[in-house]
């Protein structure tokens, strides 16, 4: 009598040939500025993987995770820290020198009393004192000269008094007096993707990210250069709110899953910052995320942020943990994963020319099927599981398939399995294979040699050992007919014993009369 154990058995697609892996990629937080909690970012599904929103875990505070929030804050506080600088010049001053570019010349203001009211705002050491001085001066001279520069100066008093509220409102009001302004632009689309990061109001930050990013790139290209601001200073200015555009709508166009465009502008800002993790990360997700995923430089593209993330903090491990994760089900095992990350972390984040990975190609069903049967002898068959031998059945060559039924026809088997139905009391319906019980889908008629006891017969879902004996099989969908059936046990339940022999007890001996 052979005994057959429960296996898994290997599905006809192949992917079981491979773990199962974790479908989920780590985001990456940031902060908004003044904040002092991680915020944390859903980012779309990955390459290799097939949907979800994905889990979030925290990057710690680092100067290169945090370098975006540095550059903006750095472009909102450097007119305050030049303001004097480019204090406005009275009416009566003398044209400039010749040969001077009149465009480096600070704007002149002709009423002296507008220029006083300026100047005196300007001059104010006090956050506060100073917010009201130049709002007051834009509401005495709404189409002053300098209202552009008031209003930058206003921006960041307000933030460097930690007023948000007001450092967006007053972004706002800049962007619309002056529509090709880099300053509001920039610091416009950093929060919006804050917000978006952060799932506060996603949808209208989303599409406000997508405006201001656009506006701000366009900005760029017109090249006007603010009156009083020297070409060098400008040029730094545009080199520095680039970074900031194209990854806001790299990140905009991922999260909108526009995954061509996010590679190209996640690239660009790449290029600009090859050490910003906030970018990095999102340019692989990109890759990953494509149809058809770009594999190679979305697994590059990890094995480079594993190697910028702070060193030993749960951001490298996550990271580290999913490039090998997505390197497996792409090549088919770990084998040179460690050369990836050793070839991205000397070379950068472009990969070197020439570099590739090879894609794991599975075998089909009927290769599978012939590998589990090819060179094993008749007696190995039969101690193959029961999926594997559905396997063979069900998608094997007839040579193949003949090689098992050769061995197994005719010949009672005890195995377990799952009742999915009691057609009658003489047939019962069983999931033998692992996969076909979880999807309670039978894959054995099990014959009785007779009537089951109403008291004996199993319930749907109940487990037994039961005896039966193969002597038909259909390949698709597969069923395997056993006559001759026998429930032995329930699963759980002790054999049962066999009865005692019993004991005779000695004749009594009578006294005679």
């Amino acid at each position: 009598m052979l005994k057959l154990k429960r296996i898994h058995i290997i599905p006809l697609t192949g992917r079981k040939l491979l773990p199962r892996w974790a479908e989920e990629v780590p985001s990456i937080p940031s902060r908004i500025p003044g904040a002092h909690r991680a915020e944390t970012i859903h980012v779309l599904d990955s390459g290799s993987a097939s949907a979800g929103i994905l889990k979030n875990f925290r990057i710690p505070e680092s100067p290169r995770s945090n370098g975006m929030k540095r550059t903006v804050l750095a472009i909102l506080l450097a007119y305050a820290i030049a303001a004097g600088a480019q204090t406005p010049a009275p009416s009566q001053n003398p044209p400039a020198a010749g040969g001077a570019n009149p465009s480096d010349q600070a704007p002149t203001i002709k009423d002296p009393a507008e220029y006083n009211a300026y100047v005196t705002a300007l001059q104010q050491q006090d956050n506060n004192a100073k917010i009201s001085a130049l709002e007051a001066f834009l509401t005495q001279y709404p189409n002053s000269v300098m209202k552009t520069s008031a209003l930058e100066q206003l921006m960041s008093t307000y933030q460097a008094a930690g007023n948000q509220a007001k450092v967006v409102d007053t972004a706002k009001r800049l962007s619309t007096a002056d529509p090709n302004n880099l300053r509001a632009l920039a610091l416009l689309t950093f929060l919006a993707r804050q917000a978006v990061m952060g799932q506060q109001n996603v949808q209208q930050n989303l599409a406000d990210l997508q405006q201001y990013c656009a506006k701000g790139l366009d900005a760029v290209k017109a090249d006007q250069k603010p009156a009083g601001m020297k070409a060098e200073d400008f040029d730094k200015l545009k080199k520095e709110t680039t970074l900031i555009f194209n990854g806001g709508c790299g990140f905009a166009a991922l999260q909108s899953k526009d995954y061509q465009h996010a590679q190209a502008y996640m690239k660009a800002a790449v290029d600009q910052d090859p050490k910003d993790l906030q970018n990095v990360y999102p340019l692989c997700t990109a890759y990953l995320s494509a149809t058809p995923p770009d594999s190679v430089n979305g697994l590059y593209c990890l094995a480079y942020a594993v190697s910028i993330a702070p060193a030993g903090s749960a951001a490298q491990t996550q990271i580290q943990k999913y490039f090998q994760s997505v390197y497996k089900n792409y090549h088919g095992s770990d084998e040179g994963a460690d050369q990836v990350l050793a070839t991205a972390k000397s070379s950068g984040p472009t990969p070197p020319a020439g570099f590739t990975i090879a894609k794991y190609v599975p075998p089909t069903p009927a290769q599978q099927a012939h590998d589990i049967v090819n060179g094993k002898t008749p007696d190995q068959i039969k101690q193959l599981s029961f999926g594997e031998w559905e396997l063979v059945l069900s998608a094997g060559t007839p040579e193949d398939q003949a090689k098992v039924w050769d061995v197994i026809k005719n010949v009672p088997l005890q195995m377990e399995g799952n009742v999915i139905e009691a057609t009658s009391n003489t047939e019962l319906q069983i999931a033998a294979s692992q996969d076909d019980i979880e999807q309670k889908r039978p894959d054995i008629t099990l014959r009785m040699t007779g009537p089951i006891p109403a008291a004996r017969m199993p319930k749907a879902s109940d487990t037994f050992d039961f005896e039966g004996t193969p002597n038909a099989y259909t390949p698709t969908p597969f069923m395997m007919t056993l006559e001759n059936g026998k429930l032995l046990k329930k699963a759980g339940e002790p054999a049962p014993k066999k009865p005692s022999a019993a004991r005779r007890r000695p004749a009594t001996k009578r006294k005679p009369q």
